[in-house]
């Protein structure tokens, strides 16, 4: 089982949120249990720049050679950036979890949300 940074809050759907530059904003993916299970990562269909996102609603997919998974958000409020590498390089999302294969940023509505996430200690003991 490879390392789970600590430092970023996860959801129990197996996405992980960070504090992004911006104040308010967080940036959001999945794990690297989430991409390992997923397999080769061949297509990202990702919110639109702008939309509003609810927590634990469906905003996108990852298709893979095994399958299509939902990506859910994680917390509520508007998307404020997608990552456009994903377009030509979905495989990002297999290579660099949670570096350049990052899939969205949420300008937060609710920061209190953030509170009800697990930190690595709890999301290890999930998947472990």
């Amino acid at each position: 089982m490879t390392a789970i940074p600590e430092g970023l809050k996860y959801s129990a759907e197996h996405e992980w949120i960070a504090e992004a530059s911006a104040a308010g904003t967080v940036r959001i993916g999945i794990t690297d249990f989430a991409q390992d299970a997923l397999g080769d990562v061949v297509y990202v269909d990702l919110p639109e720049v702008g939309s509003d996102v609810e927590s634990g609603s469906a905003v996108g997919e990852v298709e893979s050679t095994k399958s299509v998974s939902d990506i859910f958000a994680p917390v509520s409020g508007k998307v404020t950036a997608v990552n456009e590498d994903l377009d030509g390089e979905p495989g990002l999302v297999n290579t660099a979890p949670y570096e350049g294969g990052w899939l969205f940023e949420v300008e937060l509505s609710d920061a209190s949300e953030m509170d009800a996430l697990m930190d690595a200690a709890a999301y290890t003991a999930q998947v472990g």
